[in-house]
């Protein structure tokens, strides 16, 4: 059978998949809808697979391998290559500093069971990962992130309205529980594999030292941040 490309894909999940409301439309949801490659979804309640990433973290000599990539269909294989090349932890890397790593996180934090449920995270010196149910519009949840953080991180250090995060962003729908249970493995074992730490745990920027003595599905506890830090979300 020929392998269907991903807008007849798009296609087909429209007529027989969840459309949005006009409550849902006026909210910002999409449904399912298409970035230029993969087909996504963006309706309430569905759990999101997120990366974001710094905007040096691609110097210009890979940013046509960075273009080609985004453009592949094979989800696997595209994420791989993407994450080949965050991975080198390349550009200035400020998210290595803690101070900022911290406020990255708090802002993650602030509106976690308001805007969405947060499941697990990573942040990396370059970019980081997110796993949450969305009770909000991915792109509205992804635009104020970057708005708040990136403010506050120039502020931080000391830069003039300098550009902080890139402008795209890498989502995947989360199929099922263990789907689930892979993409929290890989992302909170992020620091690991880069050879930052020795276990997911030490890794004070995680989901990781949260999940609890056993390893349950999701964070036992995440810390709130103070009235008023951690930014709108």
């Amino acid at each position: 059978m020929r392998k269907k490309r991903a807008h007849q894909v798009v296609a087909e999940k429209r007529q027989w998949h969840h459309q949005p409301t006009a409550e849902e439309q006026a909210q910002g949801f999409k449904g399912w809808y298409s970035r230029g490659y993969l087909p996504h979804f963006d309706a309430p309640g569905t759990w999101q697979f997120i990366t974001y990433r710094l905007v040096d973290s691609i110097p210009a000599e890979l940013r046509h391998e960075w273009v080609e990539a985004m453009k592949l269909e094979d989800d696997r294989e595209k994420f791989r290559r993407m994450e080949l090349m965050l991975d080198r932890g390349l550009g200035a890397c400020p998210l290595r500093e803690p101070r900022l790593a911290q406020m990255i996180q708090e802002n993650l934090w602030f509106h976690d069971g308001k805007a969405y449920r947060l499941l697990a995270w990573v942040i990396m010196p370059n970019h980081l990962h997110v796993v949450s149910q969305m009770w909000k519009p991915l792109g509205v949840v992804l635009r104020n992130w970057k708005s708040y953080s990136g403010s506050k991180a120039n502020k931080m250090l000391g830069l003039v309205s300098e550009t902080f995060w890139q402008a795209d962003y890498f989502d995947r729908y989360i199929r099922d529980q263990e789907h689930y249970r892979r993409v929290v493995r890989y992302i909170e074992n992020n620091p690991v594999k880069a050879g930052i730490v020795r276990e997911p745990a030490q890794w004070p920027w995680s989901s990781a030292p949260y999940r609890g003595l056993f390893g349950s599905d999701e964070p036992s506890k995440i810390p709130k941040p103070r009235d008023g830090e951690g930014g709108p979300a």
